[in-house]
């Protein structure tokens, strides 16, 4: 096996892992940790971590909020070709660290996916916290996961340039020699 495939089955496990994870988190919170029928629907961790109980019916910091069962399945259908584009992103990808922030990105919009599928809303539950100031909202492991691998994605593209069409420096010696 070559090693551009073999790093795409890679970023294939690495998305199966992230959807995995994210599935069994949200299964311990709804079912063995029962958030919901918590007292408020926390059970505090740390003085600055919480599991919060959270429908979340938006999406990308709740925007885009489905208000109506039509609603809903166009963001099913909207994320799901999402979805379907970074998975043909990442498997025609050939470096390594691109198909890490994609697998990221793939297997927490599937974990995403899955939920508003099948309940209408995503569960939200990760509440990082320091006092009253939340430097973010609620959250789970698919969106932390989407959420670095954009950052991958972009800290990639600004900082990593390719250098074969961009830097003629070298180029001239090796035509003077021919």
């Amino acid at each position: 096996m070559n090693p551009v495939m073999r790093n795409r089955l890679i970023g294939l496990f690495i998305a199966l892992g992230i959807f995995a994870s994210d599935q069994y988190v949200k299964w311990l919170v709804v079912g063995p940790l029962d958030l919901r029928g918590q007292p408020d629907g926390v059970i505090g961790l740390l003085p600055f971590f919480d599991l919060r109980w959270t429908q979340n019916f938006g999406v990308s910091l709740g925007m885009f909020e489905a208000t109506s069962i039509e609603a809903r399945w166009i963001l099913v259908a909207v994320t799901a070709g999402i979805a379907l584009v970074v998975t043909i992103w990442m498997l025609r990808e050939k470096l390594f660290g691109d198909i890490i922030g994609l697998a990221l990105i793939l297997g927490g919009a599937l974990g995403n996916i899955k939920d508003r599928y099948e309940l209408g809303y995503v569960i939200d539950y990760a509440d990082l916290h320091f006092g009253t100031f939340r430097p973010f909202l609620i959250f789970n492991i698919a969106d932390a996961a989407i959420t670095i691998g954009v950052v991958i994605i972009l800290a990639r593209s600004f900082f990593l340039r390719d250098k074969s069409g961009t830097d003629t420096s070298e180029a001239a010696p090796n035509a003077a020699e021919s």
